[in-house]
């Protein structure tokens, strides 16, 4: 653990603006709150809500043949995701343990943007770094610390932002563009991106013109949603959590025993894995067969303590399957507990006990997210 200050990010004192309660997240000084947690996930839902994902990372990749190397590392088929299209996808070490995921831009034949998680900005610059090809086709950029990361998400995010930014502006679902002319003068780029679930933007400018996008949107009627609610809103999705959901193994054998040392396949994720490729750590993908763990989502099915992570999945007749990584409350469904996990032998549909407190398991069902 490093003994150095949180890094603050360019809306430090916006948020404090907004009496926000500002906690440490892996390194970064970042609202946990604002009002409150559930009126900030169904301002979102309803409306559209507006968070400072600036601690995330952005990195750039530029060469002739930069499509061929990402893809001979990622999960994804890059070669097939067009120009000026987004997608997702999971990088692997050389024993097929998940590192990070990753949202990633193909700007051109010839650049990619992509967005690693906070806490592992470095790791992958690293190991990116490790495997660029040694003719120096490929270079890599890291624009981290220049650039700033807003994220509108929410029904009435395009409305929000045509009154911010004037008509135009706008990316659709898993689209990249270029921030052109507009009426605040922002440069930067735009994508039909988000960790909500809902329709919505994340948009990257130079530090020193966030503030004035931020203010404006927040004029036109975005709501400045925290930390707390981005949980729930990506949990009632089934969205990964990096870190929480999954961990390289040299960091989760830091705080964890293994557990969360998981692969492409153990985390059932329905997009960003194609197996018609090759990649590093593939072999240890194509390995499983359908009696090893695999993340799944428990929905409570009667009222008890709620769901909480490393809370123990049992079958009906109390055989230990699985552990909960992440689990809360869900604003969206009347605070119903909801949970995710990896777990052995279930399908979706299937009844099983959530050892919520020392004396009460509680009923759930199996769901294969999203729970919303």
């Amino acid at each position: 653990m490093s003994d150095a200050p949180p890094v603050r990010t360019a809306l430090y004192e916006e948020h404090l603006q907004l009496e926000a309660n500002m906690v440490d997240f892996h390194g970064f000084e970042l609202p946990i709150w604002y009002s409150n947690i559930k009126e900030e996930h169904l301002a979102t839902r309803a409306t559209a809500g507006l968070f400072d994902v600036s601690h995330m990372g952005s990195f750039r990749f530029r060469g002739p043949q930069v499509r061929d190397w990402l893809q001979s590392l990622a999960t994804q088929r890059v070669t097939s995701i067009a120009p000026s299209r987004c997608a997702y996808t999971h990088f692997l070490d050389e024993d097929g343990f998940l590192i990070d995921d990753m949202i990633f831009a193909v700007v051109s034949e010839t650049e990619i943007l992509g967005v690693p998680n906070a806490s592992m900005i470095g790791v992958m610059w690293d190991w990116f770094t490790q495997h660029l090809p040694s003719d120096g086709s490929v270079v890599l950029e890291n624009l981290s610390d220049a650039t700033s990361i807003i994220a509108l998400q929410g029904p009435h995010a395009k409305t929000i932002l045509d009154q911010a930014m004037g008509e135009g502006q706008h990316a659709a679902r898993f689209k990249w563009r270029e921030l052109t002319e507009n009426q605040l003068g922002i440069s930067g780029w735009i994508q039909g991106t988000g960790y909500t679930g809902e329709a919505g933007y994340e948009i990257f400018v130079p530090n020193e013109e966030v503030a004035l996008l931020w203010r404006t949107l927040i004029g036109a009627g975005a709501i400045p949603v925290g930390l707390g609610a981005r949980d729930t809103l990506r949990l009632e999705k089934g969205f990964l959590l990096s870190g929480v959901d999954f961990c390289s193994p040299p960091l989760d054998e830091e705080g964890h025993d293994g557990f969360l040392s998981r692969d492409s396949w153990e985390t059932n994720v329905p997009f960003g894995l194609d197996l018609d490729h090759d990649f590093v750590g593939r072999h240890r993908v194509v390995s499983h067969d359908e009696t090893d763990p695999r993340w799944w989502g428990i929905r409570y099915t009667e009222k008890g303590p709620l769901p909480r992570p490393g809370k123990e999945v049992q079958s009906p007749d109390g055989q230990r399957i699985g552990r909960l990584t992440s689990g809360a409350p869900a604003p969206s469904l009347g605070n119903i507990g909801i949970g995710i996990g990896y777990m052995s032998g279930v399908q979706e549909g299937d009844e099983v006990l959530i050892v919520a407190s020392p004396r009460k398991s509680v009923k759930a069902e199996i769901v294969r997210p999203p729970f919303y």
